[in-house]
């Protein structure tokens, strides 16, 4: 038996209901293992056909969706005919509701979801879909090592045409900010306090405001692509800004927020979407 593998196959963006902090965003690094026969090539697996293949069914059912725990006690989940509607109660008591076309989520059997127990769920899934010589498949999901600041949040882009226009999908980003050609870590840390499990909503795509029970909810849908999308939040969950909430607009807006406070000062931010990638803001 010989081990096949693969480090930092592919990284899943994704957005999580926990029942402790409500709507969060995550970004996983990938990695994979696999244990067979060689075949009449000598390999376990091409590699070429880990990453056409293996790859693909990863990033296609677990990426850039909403990660559901299905068994936890307080969801509830109804079917109509263009998609899911998801009513899910934190242990707080906070509310939360989800419309889309069913493929933006992914019920997971678990009450709870975990990277261990995802990571299982994910080889058992790709385990039926390896050759024969194949005899298991092990994936191990791990977040960047981040030295310094960083926000998770969920966002949804409403005129993207992939899967971001998906309502709730989210990132585990690090944030970077330069005043005046220097490092101002206090300024990152205050930043990633602030988006620390935020909701990035675009202002037009607010369609409703609410309150039940003493808390203000804000409710946000739109028509895309791939179909109708609602999302309703507890507002002091939600940060909003005028522009799509792409990578892009919130680097700059962070960078116009802090020229704004300080115009005394040059503004250089560095906003990443998951791992190893971003956008530069200046002011």
């Amino acid at each position: 038996m010989i081990t096949l593998f693969v480090k930092r196959l592919t990284v899943i963006d994704n957005s999580i209901l926990s029942p402790a902090r409500g709507l969060i965003g995550e970004s996983w690094q990938v990695d994979l293992e696999l244990d067979g026969e060689p075949d009449f090539q000598g390999m376990v697996l091409d590699f070429g056909d880990v990453k056409r293949s293996i790859k693909r069914l990863i990033d296609e059912q677990y990426d850039h969706k909403l990660l559901v725990p299905a068994d936890y006690p307080s969801l509830q989940v109804a079917e109509y005919p263009e998609g899911s509607h998801l009513s899910f109660a934190q242990e707080d008591g906070l509310q939360i509701e989800h419309r889309s076309p069913r493929d933006a989520i992914r019920l997971i059997p678990c009450e709870r979801i975990t990277a261990d127990r995802l990571a299982q769920i994910i080889a058992d899934y790709l385990s039926p879909h390896t050759p024969d010589n194949v005899a298991a498949v092990r994936i191990r999901l791990w977040p960047e090592a981040i030295q310094g600041a960083f926000y998770q949040y969920s966002h949804g882009l409403k005129h993207h045409a992939g899967n971001c226009q998906r309502i709730a999908h989210g990132h585990r980003s690090r944030i970077e900010i330069l005043r005046n050609g220097q490092r101002d870590t206090d300024l990152e840390d205050e930043w990633a306090e602030r988006w620390a499990d935020v909701y990035i909503g675009t202002r037009s795509n607010l369609i409703g405001v609410s309150r039940r029970d003493g808390v203000e909810y804000n409710e946000f849908g739109y028509r895309s692509a791939q179909g109708n999308f609602g999302l309703t939040l507890p507002r002091s969950a939600c940060y909003l800004i005028d522009e799509d909430s792409t990578v892009e607009n919130i680097a700059q807006h962070v960078a116009d927020q802090l020229k704004a406070a300080h115009p005394q000062d040059r503004f250089k931010v560095y906003a990443y979407e998951g791992v190893d990638k971003g956008a530069i803001g200046r002011a």
